[in-house]
């Protein structure tokens, strides 16, 4: 006889905890149902959850159950037989074993005619509650469970003019939350998709600005999970729309409108030009004045789109980055 068993729970959000007991039951019954169980009253989607469930154990029959009903046995006087339905209706197939850290598994296992199996119950191998990860989760970002990350992580981009520190700051600032920095992509796609001519930047056109804007943007929605609390962005398609003003001397149509749906960063960081401009051989815009213009287009961008943003002025490195680290504290603890 197949032996199946069942583990419910909220999954709000799913952590190590929750994988372990899967893992767990996988070692010991031939199929696993995981009932993840959602009201309307919750604050993160039920359908999500269950998707980020479905992502971090492939293992298993991944099943979402939205129901508002009681939550706890003093809700109901019938509490136990409202629970023993649903769970019939959503796992129909006959119920081995019941898995869980709770106490209720017991009466829910009897109920259920199944074996109860009590997986680490005083958090001893894995010490965290979803409710931590909710109320801090940069504290507790190792706990949660890759799929559910995206959801919970902030983004922190650096905008500015040419040789401003943007790729420097953004390093230090990911390396200190022991994250990654997303590079800025354009650099990347000059050197190797570019033939300039005689002057540089000469040959750039709209359609390579908006190529490298949707592979830049692509490349944070791969590198999420991998980031860290806080996905450290150096440059996005706001410098791109404004390199493509400044390169083709007028803004772009498609990357504004790209703009208007874009998920912009939480939280932005535009450095002034107040520093030395060093040519690398792929910087080309180092006047004075298209420095200045570069950073006054980032404020007026920003404070159009409505989005939060500090500028750091100090014309001292050790100084812009210590009020950048001031900057990406603030939002680690911001909820």
């Amino acid at each position: 006889m197949i032996s199946h068993g069942l583990f419910l729970g909220k999954f709000m959000p799913p952590h190590r905890g929750h994988r372990f007991v899967c893992e767990t039951a996988l070692n010991m019954v031939d199929e696993l149902t995981v009932l993840v169980c959602s009201t309307d009253a919750e604050p993160i989607d039920g359908a999500l959850r269950a998707a980020w469930m479905a992502k971090a154990i492939p293992g298993a029959n991944i099943v979402h159950m939205h129901r508002d009903i009681p939550q706890g046995p003093a809700d109901h006087p019938d509490f136990w037989e409202i629970w023993e339905a649903a769970i019939r209706e959503h796992a129909p197939q006959p119920i081995s074993h019941v898995f869980g850290s709770e106490p209720y598994i017991f009466r829910l296992a009897n109920d259920l005619n199944a074996t109860p199996v009590m997986i680490d119950p005083d958090r001893e191998i894995y010490p965290v509650a979803a409710s931590d990860i909710r109320d801090d989760p940069a504290e507790h970002w190792r706990d949660l469970l890759a799929p559910a990350r995206p959801y919970f992580q902030k983004r922190l981009c650096i905008l500015g003019p040419e040789s401003s520190g943007k790729t420097v700051l953004a390093r230090k600032l990911a390396d200190t939350i022991g994250g990654r920095a997303l590079p800025e992509y354009g650099r990347a796609y000059d050197v190797h998709y570019m033939q300039s001519g005689s002057e540089k930047g000469a040959d750039w056109a709209e359609d390579g600005l908006v190529a490298l804007a949707r592979t830049h943007a692509a490349m944070r929605r791969a590198m999420a999970a991998d980031a860290g609390p806080v996905l450290v962005e150096d440059t996005d398609i706001i410098q791109t729309a404004i390199w493509a003003e400044h390169l083709l001397g007028q803004k772009s149509e498609i990357l504004e409108a790209m703009i208007a749906k874009e998920n912009l960063a939480d939280h932005y960081i535009v450095l002034s030009p107040n520093v030395e401009w060093i040519d690398d051989g792929v910087r080309y815009a180092g006047g004075a004045q298209t420095r200045a213009w570069f950073y006054d287009a980032a404020v007026a961008r920003l404070t159009a789109l409505d989005v939060p943003f500090d500028i750091i002025q100090e014309g001292d490195w050790s100084a812009r980055e210590e009020k950048a680290m001031e900057i990406l504290g603030h939002l680690m603890r911001r909820r």
